[in-house]
């Protein structure tokens, strides 16, 4: 090996390899004190970019969450409202089945016809029910004569169920103005009377009628709700599995970080001071 005086290379490797460990150990502190593993695009460019598009695909997944439960809670107060109209339209029918008694004066009977009157009222008011300003029924265009089929004038709300959109689900906005008009108007246009013995006869079959296809509404309102809330849990699982491919990418390894970051602390610690060597002992003065 030569012997050289102007270059000094043993000190400017040395400095070298104190720099990089230096880069290491701020690299290290950096990770464990954020917790994420990459803090620059340097850190792992690739790595940057899809984690990017996993979050964004994270935050998309949430707020498609909250789009089907508002949807979820769409159906859920429109199936509370045909609940009321059953409970309506069981009243009528016992209204109408007390008219059909034929010891009943016609007094009695007009006090039936009052209430069911009323009643009438109450389901004519229902059709204008709404869920933060959007109708819960779609209104159809029974005016008179034969009643129209039970869903002819029923409009969809179609609900994106993916955070990507491709996955879609219709929900259905029942056309309860049906069902209200076969109670309150009867096929020749005349309103429903059970002020005799007739008219409670035939309003009691008519509101059957009007049960049995409220019954099928609820059914299909039922039926929409179990499939949401099956696609409420997919949404919730996959925000799951996304977000644990995130943090594969962009957390730190606690542990594996702190090991790599004990042996460049070491390095860059400062040498340890050398104790020097105790006064020299003064020579002992030789007699004279």
């Amino acid at each position: 090996m030569s012997v050289v005086i102007n270059t000094n290379t043993s000190a400017s490797l040395a400095s070298y390899n104190l720099n990089n460990t230096n880069v290491n150990l701020q690299r290290s502190l950096n990770r464990l004190s954020s917790g994420s593993r990459i803090n620059s695009s340097s850190d792992d460019a690739g790595g940057l970019a899809v984690s990017m598009k996993l979050s964004a695909s994270i935050r998309r997944t949430e707020a498609t969450q909250a789009n089907v439960g508002n949807a979820l809670a769409f159906l859920q107060t429109q199936d509370g409202v045909m609940k009321s109209a059953d409970k309506v339209l069981n009243r009528m029918s016992e209204l109408a089945t007390l008219a059909q008694d034929v010891t009943k004066s016609t007094d009695d009977l007009a006090l039936y016809n009052t209430e069911l009157n009323q009643l009438q009222g109450q389901l004519n008011l229902m059709l204008t029910e709404r869920f933060n300003g959007i109708t819960l029924f779609n209104e159809g265009s029974s005016t008179g004569g034969a009643m129209d089929t039970v869903g002819t004038n029923a409009s969809t709300l179609t609900v994106v169920t993916s955070h990507d959109g491709d996955q879609t689900i219709d929900i259905t906005r029942a056309d309860l103005n049906a069902i209200v008009y076969s109670v309150t108007d009867t096929a020749s246009g005349s309103f429903m009377n059970i002020g005799t013995n007739a008219g409670a006869t035939a309003a009691v079959e008519a509101i059957q009628t009007a049960i049995q296809n409220l019954a099928t509404l609820r059914a299909n309102n039922g039926a929409e709700q179990s499939r949401l809330s099956f696609a409420a849990d997919m949404l919730a699982v996959n925000k799951v599995n996304l977000e644990s491919a995130n943090s594969r990418i962009i957390d730190v390894d606690v542990a594996t970080e702190s090991s790599a970051a004990s042996p460049a602390s070491i390095s860059c610690s400062k040498p340890a001071r050398q104790c020097s060597p105790g006064p020299t002992a003064r020579p002992s003065r030789s007699c004279a």
